[in-house]
């Protein structure tokens, strides 16, 4: 038996079950139908409170259906993906995400169900599973870009995805080939891909640009090419040529002169045919993969000398770090890189120790020139402020 005692509301009420507890009940403010409030209160007091809280956000129109959030985060993701304008290589990696990292643990739970609470728990077990840092910064990311779509559809008030620093992960700092070991590289290797080294130090195009260039985007007599297309392979071995990610990818990239005998020998016995021939093609006469020479620099690598931890990609780390080296601006930098946000170019713009000694002696230059001084100081590095 309910005990209804105590004044009347003018919005809602409350009462006190059998157990002792107290329960508010307020009316939908979508279908007027009397409901109760998700919990129940140890005191008439706190149900009270709870009310007055219900109202006022019914009043801001901050309230949200507690039944909506029963749908299930597994479903709803489906839903998310399917609805989401995404290029099908972005697609693909987001459903491979789903399948292995969030449905396993989280798709049988409801979207009211996601705590901070259990978003942690959920990180901390694929993390303790051995899941790789990057997988997991990636799951979380995508996890939390479906919660926010969840909080806009209103079907949750706030987004549990807040754990500081859990979308970002630190990149271990890769190996950076000298001059010298990528000329031994591509001494060594197949002369079917020593353009494919020297174009790939020499410009730090990422390997789906290099394996979209055409014949007509390789002007040797300007040293210059064009980046147009970018190839992207898909998990079930399909090739795509879509479009740069953004503006910035689309873009001219100069090359050094010293190249080009290794460029024009390519052109003349590897490339494709005609002006639309890629100007890399696999062994056999199909498209560039990575799968294509993949044994090829390895051994390459290994008879070069170079260190096994050097992967193909690392040419590209090679290249930005000399174009850095040449004091290109942080612009100049994200320009010939193809990226449109600083961080990138900035990454390459750290400063070595043979340039910051050059900038000390410059800067003792300076001084001494303004001191009208000829020599450097002495060893006790007094000199300089020492009075005539």
């Amino acid at each position: 038996m309910t005990n209804n005692k105590g004044r009347r509301r003018r919005f809602g009420s409350v009462r006190q079950l059998p157990s002792g507890r107290w329960q508010a009940r307020y009316p939908d403010p979508v279908t007027g139908q009397l409901r109760s409030a998700k919990k129940t209160y140890e005191t008439k007091t706190d149900a009270e409170l709870a009310l007055s809280q219900i109202e006022a956000d019914i009043s801001r129109n901050q309230w949200i259906d507690p039944d909506a959030g029963k749908v299930k985060l597994g479903d709803f993701a489906d839903q998310w993906l399917r609805e989401r304008k995404l290029e099908e290589t972005s697609r693909e990696r987001y459903a491979i995400v789903l399948r292995l990292q969030i449905k396993p643990k989280l798709g049988n739970l409801s979207l009211a169900e996601i705590t901070p609470a259990r978003v942690r728990s959920w990180r901390s077990a694929l993390l303790g599973d051995g899941v790789g840092e990057p997988s997991v910064v990636k799951a979380y990311q995508v996890l939390r870009a479906i919660m926010n779509t969840a909080v806009d559809d209103e079907l949750i008030q706030k987004n549990p995805f807040r754990i500081k620093g859990a979308d970002t992960y630190d990149v271990p700092e890769r190996p950076i080939l000298t001059v010298a070991e990528v000329n031994a590289v591509a001494k060594a290797i197949k002369p079917r891909w020593r353009a494919l080294v020297l174009l790939t130090a020499f410009t730090a195009l990422r390997f789906g640009e290099l394996a979209a260039l055409r014949r007509r985007d390789i002007d040797v007599e300007a040293c210059q090419l064009w980046v147009r297309k970018n190839q992207a392979e898909l998990h079930n071995g399909k090739l795509l040529d879509k479009a740069p990610k953004s503006s910035a990818g689309f873009r001219p990239v100069a090359f050094p002169a010293d190249i080009v005998p290794a460029l024009v020998e390519h052109l003349e016995l590897y490339a494709g045919e005609g002006p639309e021939g890629h100007f890399f093609i696999g062994p056999r006469g199909g498209r560039l993969r990575r799968s294509n020479f993949r044994d090829d620099w390895v051994a390459a690598r290994t008879k070069a000398g170079v260190s096994k931890e050097a992967h193909f990609h690392d040419l590209r780390h090679t290249g930005n770090d000399l174009a850095a080296r040449t004091g290109a601006s942080t612009r100049e930098l994200m320009t010939r890189m193809g990226h449109s946000s600083t961080r990138a170019a900035l990454i390459y713009q750290h400063m070595s120790s043979d340039r910051d000694r050059a900038i000390a002696d410059r800067m003792g230059e300076i001084a001494r020139q303004q001191l009208g001084r000829q020599d450097p100081p002495d060893a006790s590095g007094t000199d300089v402020a020492r009075p005539d």
